[in-house]
């Protein structure tokens, strides 16, 4: 029987509103991975949208339940971080990724500090600088349109984008150390929505798109990130587990759209993990992994 694999997943995690660890808990730990949380901050609710919202920073807990973990012999095999609120806490994950980073450990960043062309209020441009840096240390990031404009120091362009704009920002921020890109919003044309994905070691740039879903939905880079990191742990070759998590995403998006719920509450992606499971567990020779 195969060892049951584990991900350390250093986001902040909301009470409601799905995003952050209230997405990455369940859908990775769906899939039959364990999923270790070390939480950044804990809010009321998500702040897209919404106001009066409470928040208790955990910034000084993150070192102490990392040490905690050293001394248990804790070991992961894929270490996930997402939205960071602040340079202090970018310092303290690439400390983690230095000690608890083993050859076979994936690292994947989400760089979570932009959307839609502007950088999140908080922040400033020293904050990218130093997401640039935590960027180095990964194996995968997945930034969106605005967080790679920030990233590779260009300035934001609109969609519809061009095939070689992207293929080259695509190799820009592999330059910058992690041998795999995965960008989220990419769009040729009005109305397909998706991910482009680079493997430098391989040299090799896939595509995924769904059909544009209109509207606002908050936290669906999230799912994107998590679905993404649960198919590649599972064996998943790149391409196939990029056009997963769009799937996914892109179903979640759809199914709160037809329901009319509140789309700054978080998309409904609950009803679609028996398929994603079936998806991401389903061996090439159409063998479901017991």
């Amino acid at each position: 029987m195969n060892r049951q694999k584990r991900v350390a997943a250093i986001h902040d995690i909301s009470g409601v509103g799905k995003c952050s660890l209230t997405v990455a808990l369940p859908v990775i730990s769906s899939v039959g991975i364990e999923v270790a949380a070390m939480p950044t901050a804990v809010l009321s609710t998500q702040t897209g949208g919404l106001e009066n919202y409470t928040y208790r920073d955990l910034t000084e807990d993150m070192r102490p339940i990392a040490a905690h973990w050293k001394e248990l012999g804790i070991s992961f095999d894929a270490i996930y971080s997402g939205f960071l609120g602040s340079q202090k806490q970018i310092e303290i994950v690439k400390d983690f990724i230095d000690e608890f980073k083993r050859d076979e450990t994936l690292v994947m960043v989400d760089p979570a500090m932009a959307d839609n062309g502007k950088m999140y209020s908080l922040f400033d441009l020293s904050f990218a600088e130093e997401m640039r840096e935590l960027c180095a240390k990964a194996d995968f990031i997945t930034p969106n349109m605005t967080e790679a404009a920030l990233l590779s120091g260009e300035k934001y362009i609109e969609p519809p984008y061009e095939k070689e704009y992207i293929e080259g920002l695509l190799k820009r921020l592999a330059n910058l150390g992690p041998t795999k890109v995965v960008l989220t919003g990419v769009s040729f044309e009005e109305n397909q929505l998706g991910a482009a994905a680079y493997d430098s070691a391989k040299g090799e740039i896939s595509y995924a798109f769904s059909p544009t879903i209109p509207g606002l939905f908050h936290g669906t880079g999230d799912i994107f990130a998590s679905a993404l990191l649960a198919a590649l742990i599972c064996g998943k070759p790149l391409a196939r587990a990029v056009e997963i998590a769009v799937d996914f995403t892109c179903g979640s998006i759809k199914r709160t759209g037809l329901e009319g719920t509140d789309p700054r509450l978080g998309v409904n992606f609950e009803a679609g993990l028996p398929n994603f499971i079936k998806t991401v567990l389903e061996e090439q020779d159409g063998i479901i992994r017991q």
